[in-house]
């Protein structure tokens, strides 16, 4: 999963990184409205989440929203703020927020919050994933295969977890990419490349069951 955090206090965007990178998940941020707006304009499709702050320098949070839905880009986004009213919370989801969460805030319920989010619809009624031999449940981060416990680090099962939620599918590196790290990566590191033969490897113990083939100049796919 990759998060967008919109929110002009560093100190707090950069704690919130920490912490999410800390999960196993990939985040960038944008520290005020204009930045963050064109992120999520210009490249919605690459996050699963945006975390929004209201009061923002330049544009703020209110209208960052409502032009993201004017423009039928309907990515999560929780809105963080500091105005705790009822008025305040039914502005922000009429806007199209998809959670309001008010400051101060444990990290720990937004991460709950955001995972909520993320799960939304897809996850709603089939939270375990399976394809071949695989399964893999995005709440334990257990994976098994052939019902065998399968051991990753936190970005090997990120990466699988990309791959059975396109089961089939050929995942050019860039979008492998693009899912997967933030922007300050290097596209030239031969890290994926590494983390995927490091999933193969696991994965082929099973000597019948599914794993990653290469297409070559192109990226991968997940085959049964």
């Amino acid at each position: 999963m990759r998060i967008l955090i919109i929110e002009d206090n560093k100190k707090l965007a950069e704690s919130l990184k920490r912490g999410f990178e800390q999960e196993g998940y990939a985040a960038d941020c944008a520290y005020d409205g204009l930045e963050g707006g064109r992120k999520i304009m210009t490249s919605s499709s690459d996050y699963d989440v945006v975390v929004l702050d209201l009061m923002l320098p330049g544009k703020d949070g209110m209208e960052i929203c409502a032009d993201a839905r004017e423009r039928k880009i309907m990515t999560p986004i929780i809105m963080l703020t500091a105005k705790d009213t009822v008025r305040d919370k039914v502005t922000g989801l009429d806007t199209g927020a998809d959670d309001y969460l008010v400051k101060p805030f444990s990290f720990e319920e937004l991460l709950s919050r955001v995972r909520a989010l993320a799960r939304r619809p897809a996850e709603a009624l089939a939270p375990i994933l399976r394809f071949g031999s695989l399964s893999l449940d995005p709440n334990t981060r257990k994976v098994k295969n052939d019902d065998h416990d399968v051991d990753l680090t936190l970005t090997e099962f990120r990466l699988l977890e990309l791959f059975m939620r396109n089961p089939g599918q050929v995942l050019e590196r860039q979008k492998i990419i693009d899912k997967t790290w933030d922007f300050d990566f290097n596209p030239l590191s031969r890290a994926t490349d590494i983390h995927v033969n490091n999933i193969r490897n696991k994965l082929s113990k099973r000597k019948h069951g599914t794993n990653i083939e290469t297409i070559r100049g192109v990226g991968y796919r997940l085959r049964a």
